[in-house]
């Protein structure tokens, strides 16, 4: 990344007032190694597991000047890190939303919507729609998130009752099969509308900032948030995105959606964040927000990574349009696996599915 200077450890004297101290897990690894390394003290779970971390990046920034130092996780307390029983707390204790679930849980995508970016009219209809969920829920999908507004670069606004005639009866008939249903949307009528009709979650890639009434009904409801990060509108968003450094600039705005929350009434433990893959972002942008995803866990909350067949991927390859962006949406999410990130939204679930058993079955292979 630009502009980041590297300092050898130990780090006593540098972090001074002013400078803001973020901590990005390295030296990630899975299966057996991972569980003799832990038991030994040399690495920490990430996030309760499956990933363990063996060093950590200890990064420091003043505006927009970034400092860097690797650090053994057993010499953590030789540093002079404010906080670090609470700073650890939250980048390694297990996530209770998820319970026991075998991560990461798959969401599968049911866009109840004529102008998606990748199936845009494929399931408008509610029988259509209903049916592509029941066919994702039997690939493998925990979750499946019903949408009605495109929220593509570029797309308009839907009125609230064309949303909410897209989506609910949607989440009726999935809910009623017994599947837990997620809401995308960014308005509190089609969340009430949807959660009233058996919705279990929430998924807002405004980070309920777009809505005004939406953090509170959220906070009434008691169920699970998704808040994702975005600048600006889904119209606009794409017009010259800039940050200072493009992973942090992300963390912070989204720790600042995740204290509204919390003020809002919202527990902490019902939040999950998600970086938006591609919301305000170019190419070079999402490969760095991917590249340092785990830092993300500093937040304590469920990592969700999203990158199904986003337009960054037939940017770095051959130019693909949607339909042919399969192998690179199961790199992005195997990438994102890796990094902790414990639930995958995506719109291929059986062939997800599949690249993650052979991904087990490999980590297995080390035992």
């Amino acid at each position: 990344m630009i502009g980041i200077e590297r300092k050898p450890a130990p780090l006593r004297g540098l972090l001074r007032s002013g400078h803001r101290l973020y901590l990005l897990p390295r030296d990630l690894l899975t299966g057996e190694a991972a569980e003799a390394e832990v038991e030994a003290g040399s690495a920490h779970w990430l996030a309760g597991g499956p990933v363990a971390f063996r060093a950590v990046d200890l990064i420091m920034r003043s505006g927009p000047a970034v400092q860097m130092a690797r650090a053994p996780v057993e010499t953590l307390a030789d540093h002079d890190i404010p906080d670090l029983d609470g700073r650890l707390r939250r980048l390694c204790g297990p996530r209770p939303l998820l319970g026991k679930a075998t991560v990461p849980l798959l969401m599968g995508i049911v866009n109840a919507t004529p102008d998606s970016f990748f199936d845009g009219g494929h399931h408008a209809g509610a029988e259509a729609a209903i049916a592509h969920g029941r066919a994702l829920a039997a690939q493998g999908a925990a979750i499946l998130d019903i949408g009605g507004e495109s929220t593509r670069p570029g797309a308009e606004p839907v009125p609230l009752d064309e949303e909410r005639r897209r989506t609910e009866p949607v989440v009726r008939a999935l809910a009623a099969d017994g599947h837990t249903v997620s809401i995308d949307s960014r308005n509190a009528a089609v969340m009430a509308a949807a959660l009233d009709a058996g919705a279990a979650w929430v998924n807002d890639v405004s980070g309920l900032s777009h809505d005004p009434a939406a953090a509170a009904l959220v906070a009434a409801r008691g169920c699970p948030v998704v808040l994702m990060h975005m600048r600006g509108e889904p119209r606009t968003m794409q017009a010259e995105p800039r940050y200072d450094c493009a992973p942090l600039d992300v963390y912070d705005e989204l720790e600042a959606r995740v204290l509204a929350a919390e003020q809002a009434g919202i527990a902490r433990d019902r939040i999950l964040v998600d970086p938006g893959y591609g919301f305000a972002k170019t190419v070079a942008h999402n490969l760095q927000v991917t590249s340092w995803l785990a830092v993300l866990h500093g937040l304590g909350c469920p990592v969700l990574f999203g990158a199904s067949r986003k337009s960054s991927i037939g940017k770095l390859s051959r130019g693909e349009p949607a339909s042919d962006r399969l192998a690179g949406s199961i790199a992005l999410a195997l990438a994102g696996v890796a990094r902790g990130a414990q639930v995958l939204r995506v719109h291929d679930v059986a062939e997800t599915a599949q690249a993650l058993a052979v991904q087990r079955a490999l980590d297995a292979a080390e035992r």
